[in-house]
């Protein structure tokens, strides 16, 4: 028999190209949905436009095809909405409420527009709903908790359209007609089940294939199921199976009973393997996932998870260019009742622990695969085990691409219990890290919003100074870099106070600088040089010249805002004293730079150029390319200020040659604290 990928939530089944997509049953319901769109409304009635999209809502419990029949109808009337489909999963595997920021956030992801990390709700609805104001869009919201979480992303947009799948009403959206799904007509799961058995086992014994279908109530997760155990069977009739869920009822739903069959048939390790799935974050499980959590090779788990898509206990992930499979939302539930029946909790928590070090250790190759030309990168590259290295960065960032949802719903579950464990942090710290170095701080600001945001509240409740001095260092550089300074100093205020409650000195360091960085950027160039001021007394106490260095440029740039260039100018000559005596050439040329467009703002020209050309000799040394054109250019407008048109000439045409060889990376960005999530302990060390 060929192989098949099954939808047990649904009833789309694929066997082979001859009837790929072919959907099986719900005539009656699909084209009482398709008249829906074009119904008149209530507003249409009375005169009036219709002030929001139409919304159809699909109504059936899990494993009623409820998921199938809204991609169906989303299939047949996508091409009325030119720009796109949008998909949303409103709920967890676990039945938990998805936040409506989350969801509008991924809409606005899949539309590629940009939203402020850690937007608040409304912020981000209303993003949504003026990006789709003049769009013809379909949204797909599925699994739907609450009426909340769909009035705050329907677009007011009448040329748009919800489709809503939900276990019931959905109370408070007007002008809602739900399609309440029950199960299937007998023809087709007849047919369901023939897509497993054959035709003949069918013919043979009809009257047994309708018994079956009767006894699974029509419901398409259950005639998946079944139709599964009678394709590992082939010697079976279809007959036994209807005899075996007659005698034995039990009190669980027939999802349930028909799993409870299928599981008890399975090999012990299969089995095991299984009921370990209800563990995999968001539901979503790959060959490393599976192997992890059952304790077994990558090979054998990848052989066991095609084996359980073949047969309707999961279905791979459309689009996925990796293995990467999902469970059923109908059968997390069960698969955790059966873990519960058959596993000690210490099995379940070993098991879970298993997990997250895998990913840990996918998250340090994936990270160090960037790295390749750190001599300690590649030897920790080399320590790993093939299985969990990666042949390139093409490959890890598509690996982290894909596996992004788990990898965030793994953060979750790695603080769910409330506790910030030494797994916790190398989870958390490794998976900031590894998205800053594939997408960078900017394109991952969302992510790691959440991120730290997982620690800052494990961290206010168990009363963890130091966690929370850093997760508010963190939160505060991603306000700063998203434009929100005011936000980003009462962070840092913040920060600064759970460090001294800590002890911590790094972290309340940091915190000064930070706060005296957002007085700067706010205008308020005296509390900027105070605060850089603190900071330095912090630095130079112990000892630790190199910050001291760079802390006299901060403060030489606040003089240099509000003009007092006397004493911006001493502060810049200390900057360039500290970097020369630590031997940071590219950091001296960075400070003489500075130094000398202070002095030519002072009036002090001559002095300036000297500068200007010993800058360049410096930024020659460090091989700064860039710097050098920039020093260039500023010795070009000086001479022509002095009126020397000969040599501002020269300087100019040095500075377009460098300019014209130099390959500019226009998106470059310097990285700060933000980069890695930063707790100060051996815990949070690779």
């Amino acid at each position: 028999m060929t192989d098949q990928a099954v939808d047990p939530d649904g009833v789309r089944l694929l066997r082979d190209a001859a009837d790929e997509g072919r959907f099986l049953g719900r005539t009656r319901e699909l084209k009482e949905l398709r008249a829906d769109i074009e119904r008149a409304g209530l507003d249409t009635l009375s005169g009036r436009k219709a002030p929001r999209a139409r919304v159809l809502l699909i109504a059936g419990r899990p494993g009623s095809g409820r998921s199938a029949l809204a991609g169906e109808l989303v299939r047949q009337v996508a091409d009325r909405y030119p720009d796109g489909v949008l998909r949303a999963r409103l709920s967890e595997p676990d039945g938990t409420r998805v936040p409506v920021e989350r969801a509008a956030r991924e809409l606005l992801d899949a539309l590629a527009v940009p939203a402020p990390a850690g937007a608040a709700e409304d912020e981000l609805s209303e993003a949504l709903r003026t990006t789709l104001a003049d769009r013809r869009a379909l949204l797909l919201l599925d699994d739907a908790a609450d009426a909340g979480q769909v009035d705050a992303l329907l677009p007011d947009n009448p040329d748009c359209l919800a489709v809503v799948v939900s276990s019931g009403p959905l109370t408070g959206i007007a002008d809602v007609r739900p399609c309440t799904l029950g199960g299937l007509d007998t023809k087709s799961a007849v047919e369901v089940l023939s897509r497993f058995t054959g035709a003949v086992r069918i013919t043979v014994d009809p009257r047994a294939a309708e018994r079956l279908a009767e006894q699974c109530q029509g419901q398409p997760a259950a005639l998946v199921l079944a139709g599964g155990w009678l394709a590992a069977r082939p010697k079976a009739a279809v007959a036994d199976l209807a005899k075996q869920l007659h005698t034995d009822p039990g009190q669980d739903t027939v999802v349930g009973r028909v799993l409870r069959l299928v599981h008890a048939s399975l090999p012990a390790s299969a089995a095991h393997t299984l009921r370990l799935l209800s563990l995999a974050p968001a539901g979503l499980v790959d060959p490393h996932t599976a192997a992890a959590l059952a304790g077994c090779s990558v090979e054998s788990a990848r052989a066991t998870l095609d084996d359980f898509a073949a047969h309707g206990l999961l279905h791979p992930v459309d689009g996925s260019p990796l293995p990467q499979y999902e469970v059923p939302c109908c059968l997390q539930p069960l698969l955790s009742a059966l873990a519960e029946d058959h596993e000690r909790p210490a099995e379940l928590r070993l098991a879970r622990a298993r997990m997250l070090e895998r990913t840990v250790r996918l998250l340090q190759s994936c990270r160090a695969i960037t790295e390749t030309d750190s001599p300690r990168a590649r030897e920790k590259l080399l320590e790993m085990p093939s299985s969990l290295r990666f042949p390139g960065p093409r490959a890890a960032a598509d690996w982290l691409r894909v596996r992004r949802p788990a990898l965030l719903a793994s953060a979750r579950l790695a603080v769910a219990d409330g506790e910030l464990d030494t797994l916790a942090r190398r989870l958390m710290s490794q998976l900031v890290r590894a998205m800053v170095a594939h997408f960078g701080t900017q394109a991952a600001a969302s992510d790691l919003y959440d991120i730290h945001g997982l620690v800052l509240d494990v961290a206010e409740r168990r009363n963890l100074p130091r966690e929370r001095a850093a997760a508010l260092l963190n939160l505060g550089d991603l306000d700063a870099r998203t434009g929100r300074t005011a936000d980003a100093l009462g962070r840092y205020r913040a920060a600064l106070d759970a460090g001294r409650e800590a002890n911590d000195p790094y972290a309340t360091g940091r915190a000064m600088e930070s706060v005296g960085g957002a007085h700067l950027e706010l205008g308020d160039y005296d509390r900027a040089a105070d605060w850089f001021g603190r900071a330095l007394a912090e630095r130079l106490a112990r000892g630790e010249g190199e910050d001291a260095a760079r802390l006299y440029g901060r403060i030489g740039a606040a003089h240099t805002y509000a003009g007092r260039y006397g004493e911006a100018l001493r502060d810049w000559r200390a900057a360039v004293a500290g970097h020369r005596r630590h031997g940071d050439v590219a950091a001296q040329a960075r400070a003489l730079s500075e130094l000398a467009r202070v002095q030519e703002y002072a009036g002090r020209l001559e002095e300036s150029l000297r500068t200007c050309r010993e800058a360049v000799e410096w930024a020659r040394r460090a091989e700064d390319t860039r710097l050098q054109a920039a020093l260039h250019l500023r010795l070009a407008d000086s001479f022509g200020h002095l009126g020397d048109p000969a040599s501002a000439t020269l300087h100019r045409g040095t500075a377009e040659r460098m300019l014209a060889e130099e390959a500019l990376d226009d998106d470059s960005e310097p990285e700060h604290g933000a980069n890695a999530y930063e707790i100060r302990s051996p815990s949070a060390e690779d």
